[in-house]
């Protein structure tokens, strides 16, 4: 009988924070609610208070997923740095996936989504994916830039979505998981013009 994986699943590189426990396809507990800033105080809280109501033990877990960005809101780190101390201390597998991945898996009908993370300054950190059988494609790579330029630029129908409480079954049945090989090279996407790019739109 093939075993069923304790997985934590965790997001907190939006405005939203998003935790949950799954084991296999089955969520057992999960928390997708806006915060105020305080994403690093309420994280470590909320994944005791899910392992607690789960009968789990950090140790128990199997996987971790960790929606690693883009973006630079200031809660993105404090995920990433949970999932790497929980990976490193337990020998847990981990596992990175995007967080526009992850908004735009929340979308329940098939075809294009344009999951769209705010960046502020007339930017957004954007990609464009399909949604198709209960699987996500990445169609055009994720990058920062303007998001009506960019949505002027596409030729197909599409949606925009900036938040929806992720779908972990679609995730798990797509391409869009990496495996962590090594733990100390995990870090956030920022996704960031690189300073030679600043410095060229500066001379423009």
């Amino acid at each position: 009988m093939k075993k069923l994986l304790k997985r934590l699943i965790i997001d907190s590189a939006t405005k939203h924070l998003y935790v949950s426990l799954y084991k296999g396809n089955q969520e057992l507990t999960s928390y997708y609610k806006k915060g105020n800033n305080d994403h690093s105080e309420k994280l470590m809280p909320e994944i005791k208070r899910q392992l607690d109501t789960s009968n789990i033990q950090v140790s128990d877990l199997d996987e971790i997923i960790i929606g690693i960005g883009p973006g630079s809101y200031t809660g993105l780190r404090i995920g990433v740095v949970v999932a790497k101390m929980f990976g490193w201390d337990q020998d847990i597998t981990v596992k990175e996936v995007s967080s526009l991945a992850l908004i735009a898996s929340s979308y329940d009908q098939e075809g294009f989504i344009l999951p769209e993370i705010d960046a502020r300054r007339g930017n957004s950190f954007l990609g464009l994916y399909k949604n198709k059988d209960n699987k996500l494609l990445l169609i055009e790579k994720e990058e920062l830039t303007n998001l009506e330029t960019y949505k002027t630029n596409l030729t197909c129908e599409f949606t925009v979505l900036s938040e929806g409480k992720p779908n972990i079954t679609k995730i798990l049945n797509s391409s869009v998981l990496r495996e962590v090989k090594d733990i100390h090279t995990l870090t956030p996407n920022y996704l960031r013009k690189t300073q030679a790019e600043k410095s060229l739109e500066t001379n423009k």
